[in-house]
């Protein structure tokens, strides 16, 4: 992929420094004033600044696509063989292996491309449009709707629930504000925004998620509206930075680095093995013409032709499975890498939690459930005013009755105490249906216990003594540690010469009744979902940006041990060996910024694990690009989805567990056609090298090579549709170079060791030496019947009549060619191949043949497959 062009922007002012200045400061250092920028000093900016949008993978026109696809090994290798064919006469050849190579190639560009253009298409359907203000196109300042693209530093934009955050802003005005960011931080709950300075205690340093009057790009308002200050925009946001990493090539998969593995292989054993049968045909026979024709037909014979089409068939016939459990395939290659895959890195919230809240307990002082703690969490989030957040729809959502603490049945609200970042607690005063009134308060532990001099225990309240609210701590800190979200619950009765109820002094002398928790509950899938990839040796390690206590207890309840928790503070401790080391022991990773995550997939694939990465927000796309293959969902961000390979339309688990079985499944009849084809078609040249040395004449026409090998290639074919034997399904498969050469040099012997037999027959007992037609038909037809029909011995690893059933269309498929070659002596076209029928003994002396190289393939299959290859 080419990089778009984005100007650079200029340097942005840090945020941490932003939030620590106070509205106005922040204001006079963008030089921008509470009505924000005029017209034309905003028409100056955007030409410095440029335009308020981020890198993307620009996509080419289709020729260039196309050529590109073309311009790879396998597709250049038989285009050169096609053309060595053309110029020494063998156009039928030619024709053949060109035709294969274009249907190949144009399949899988047709796919990518369209998938390409697809995301295009939606892209363009979307312009998101800003609520500013311009003072210059309304004398009052009145707010003007502007692309987000034209956004500059200065501006000052209008925000409300469901608006995106369109640039880097400093919040100047937050009404019951808050954003969700877990985009950027994995964590589920949206967190409360402020206009005040940020004040931090000296010599700290926040990560700039936790500022709390800053927004960021790629994060959304759920709650509250606000007035907010642009000062960064484009390629100077934290999401503009991460998408023009983004932009970059991606590195080849598992997948890619296999295939061309194979290609090298198979190109190494050609260019011995062809220039050797050139120089001995030449040098015995004295006709280089012939030799070199004959010499073409064993390169392309040796050339695994129909590769590209197995290759793009197999995986098409993948998309089109994982497309059934509503699963979109970018990238053919990546349903084969999925199946690969030994280690799924996953972010928490949605994919082992339901991405939602709700109250988990309502607990007393001493940790015992108690519906009274409840009941007035209930009275202060139901009287509140303005619109109610995540945690205060779940306290009123709870499956309790609450009928009796409504107005209907007497309760009254008189006043209200809101919340702010000073004091951390809202409270509602209330007049009870007997007339008595009554302060409910909510806040964080710490500020709702420093407010409490007592605390109601079973036998009412009891003031508290010396370190009394430090003890009562320790249940929160209980709740904390199970991932909860605890916020505490005070009341007090009001004295009836208190008379402003929205003074904040009256938050004083509460007796602290209990605490409520909040959790992001784990899906009913996710339990079974990580079993099964467990049984399948997929080890599951979540990558968040969340804390440790909380990722760790959504792991235990979804049956997963956390183990020690890897937090990302450490990680900046040690160097890419250690981590590596450590990240193979470790389930959990807590606190991780973007960087961390992405370092963690390259620590893990550089102990040689095959990784797949599951996010969906800005923060995930480095990592995306990182794994091995990259798996977003169709409601993540815009970044997510463009850097991910599949995509789901369901967010769980269980579409993953199901793309593993097909890729696998992929792999194996992938892995099936390499296997047979190579050590087949080695077998042969092998057989051929002795044969022209030994023979006066060609052990087989040109032709007859090419059209052999084109009779085997069209059966083959029909592996797309086989089946795949359990065991082979049971745990994850990597491309292994040397297992492939260990079978290749085993079989292709014991193939060669039966033609050999093959040309003693026709020799000795059926007297060929003088009739080469003869000879070299009862070739053709052993070369074709024993490397189709033992497909049936060694495409399985499982003992004879345990393993997977062929499918109807191989069994189909295998007859056809077969059939084809048994019935081609006798056709029309024997005489233009050069081929005779054969005399009965040859028959006899034939199906010996085959059922001795049946018997002993079946025992080196047995030994190979299970004690070499471990299949």
């Amino acid at each position: 992929m080419k990089r778009a062009r984005v100007p650079p922007h200029p340097a942005a002012p840090d945020a941490a420094a932003l939030a620590a200045l106070d509205a106005g400061a922040a204001l006079r250092l963008l030089d921008s004033g509470p009505d924000g920028l005029p017209a034309a000093e905003a028409r100056l900016r955007l030409a410095r600044h440029g335009a308020n949008t981020v890198a993307r993978a620009a996509v080419r026109s289709p020729v260039p696509a196309l050529l590109a696809a073309f311009a790879r090994p396998l597709p250049l290798l038989l285009l050169v063989l096609a053309g060595i064919d053309l110029a020494t006469g063998q156009g039928f050849g030619a024709a053949m292996i060109a035709a294969i190579v274009i249907l190949s190639t144009v399949l899988g560009f047709v796919q990518e491309y369209r998938a390409d253009r697809a995301a295009q298409r939606l892209r363009a359907l979307v312009r998101t449009m800003v609520r500013v203000r311009r003072p210059a196109a309304d004398p009052d300042g009145a707010e003007v709707e502007h692309p987000l693209e034209e956004l500059v530093p200065g501006d000052i934009v209008l925000l409300a629930a469901g608006d995106p955050v369109p640039a880097e802003v400093r919040f100047i005005e937050a009404i019951d504000l808050f954003v969700d960011q877990s985009s950027l931080t994995g964590e589920s709950l949206p967190v409360r925004k402020q206009a005040g300075a940020q004040v931090l205690e000296p010599g700290a340093a926040a990560q700039a998620p936790e500022l709390d009057n800053i927004g960021f790009m790629g994060t959304h308002v759920t709650s509250g509206s606000g007035r907010a200050l642009v000062f960064a925009t484009g390629t100077a946001t934290g999401f503009g930075r991460l998408a023009a990493a983004l932009v970059e090539a991606r590195e080849r998969s598992d997948f890619d680095r296999g295939i061309a593995a194979v290609i090298a292989l198979l190109l190494r054993i050609m260019l011995v093995m062809a220039p050797l049968v050139l120089l001995l045909n030449w040098a015995d026979k004295g006709d280089l013409h012939q030799a070199l024709l004959f010499a073409t037909a064993v390169a392309v014979g040796l050339a695994p032709e129909l590769l590209p089409v197995i290759v793009t068939a197999n995986l098409a016939r993948g998309a089109l499975e994982l497309s059934r459990r509503e699963v979109i395939v970018k990238r053919l290659a990546a349903v084969q890498t999925l199946g690969a895959i030994d280690v799924l890195c996953t972010d928490k919230t949605g994919t082992l939690t339901q991405d939602r809240v709700v109250l988990e307990r309502h607990v007393d002082i001493a940790g015992r459930e108690s519906g009274r703690v409840l009941d007035y969490a209930y009275l202060n989030s139901y009287h509140q005013t303005g619109l109610h957040n995540l945690l205060d729809k779940a306290v009123l959502g709870h499956a309790r009755t609450h009928a009796h603490l409504q107005p209907d049945a007497g309760w009254r609200k008189l006043g209200e105490i809101p919340f702010d970042f000073v004091r951390r607690r809202m409270s509602v005063v209330l007049q009870a249906p007997d007339g008595s009134r009554i302060l409910v308060c909510k806040g964080a532990v710490e500020e709702i216990t420093s407010v409490c001099d007592a605390a109601e225990g079973a036998g009412g309240p009891a003031p508290f003594g010396a370190g009394h609210a430090d003890a009562l701590g320790t249940v929160a800190q209980g709740l904390n540690r199970e991932g909860l979200r605890v916020i505490a619950i005070a009341w007090r009765a009001l004295r009836d010469d208190e008379r402003d109820l929205a003074d904040p002094a009256l938050e004083r002398g509460l007796i602290l009744v209990g605490y409520i928790a909040f959790f992001d509950p784990p899906k009913d899938s996710a339990a079974a979902a990580l079993a099964a990839l467990a049984a399948r040796g997929v080890a599951v390690k979540v990558l968040s940006g969340d804390n440790a206590a909380v990722c760790a207890h959504v792991c235990r309840m979804v049956g997963v041990d956390p183990g020690t928790v890897l937090e990302g503070g450490r990680i900046d401790a040690l160097d890419d060996a250690a981590l590596g080391q450590l990240a193979l022991r470790t389930t959990v990773f807590a606190k991780l910024a973007p960087a961390q995550k992405t370092r963690v997939i390259r620590c893990l694939q550089a102990q040689g694990r095959v990784v797949g990465f599951l996010g969906d927000g800005v923060n995930d796309g480095p990592a995306l690009k990182a794994a091995d293959v990259g798996i977003s969902v169709d409601t993540g961000a815009d970044v997510a989805r463009e850097s991910a390979d599949l995509i789901l339309l369901q967010k769980s688990l269980l579409a993953v567990d199901a793309g593993v079985l097909s890729g696998r499944r992929v792999f194996g009849n992938i892995v099936k056609y390499i296997r047979m084809s190579a050590s087949s078609n080695f077998g042969n040249m092998l057989s051929v090298l002795g044969a022209s040395v030994l023979l006066p004449f060609l052990p087989m026409a040109p032709v007859q090579v090419l059209l052999n090998n084109l009779l085997y290639d069209c059966a083959q074919t029909a592996l797309v549709t086989d089946r795949v034997d359990p065991d082979f399904q049971a745990r994850p498969r990597h491309w292994d170079i040397r297992a492939l050469r260990r079978y290749v040099l085993c079989f292709g012997p014991i193939s060669s060791l039966f033609d050999y037999a093959t040309f003693g027959l026709l020799w000795f007992g059926l007297g060929a030496a003088h009739a080469p037609a003869l000879f070299q038909t009862g070739w053709f037809i052993e070369s074709l019947l024993s490397q189709t029909l033992i497909v049936y011995v060694i495409r399985s690893g499982a003992a004879p009549g345990r393993g997977a059933r062929p499918s109807a269309a191989l069994a189909l498929a295998s007859l056809a060619a077969c059939g084809t070659g048994l019935w081609l002596p006798w056709s029309p076209l024997a005489p233009l191949l050069g081929l005779v029928p054969p005399p009965a003994p040859y028959w006899w002396g034939l199906a010996a043949i085959l059922a001795g190289y049946v018997l002993l393939t079946r025992g080196a299959s047995t030994w190979l497959l299970r004690r070499v290859d471990g299949a």
